[in-house]
């Protein structure tokens, strides 16, 4: 008998049913073959082999948080320079 139920996605490290995907690589994985992280407000999985080559993270966010740094200081530049030209 089968329960009519769609497939299942598996771990890609054990092949057990997965519970969610790898925060840093996107991979399924069980809650076996993952650690649990925290990372800015919330926590969040990470798979064995992304844990143990020491994925964090705090680069990431990091990153992301310059890149808006930057996109703000371009918008304040042209401001200035908009307002200097007035």
């Amino acid at each position: 008998m089968t329960d009519g139920g769609g497939p299942v996605t598996r771990c890609a490290l054990c092949g057990r049913p997965a519970s969610g995907p790898c925060a840093r690589c996107r991979r399924s994985v069980c809650a076996d073959c993952c650690e649990l992280t925290s990372g800015g407000a919330a926590t969040f999985a990470l798979c064995l082999t992304c844990a143990r080559a020491g994925s964090s993270l705090r680069r990431p966010w990091l990153h992301l948080t310059l890149w808006l740094l930057a996109i703000t200081a371009g918008v304040v530049a042209v401001g200035l320079g908009l307002a200097a030209l007035r």
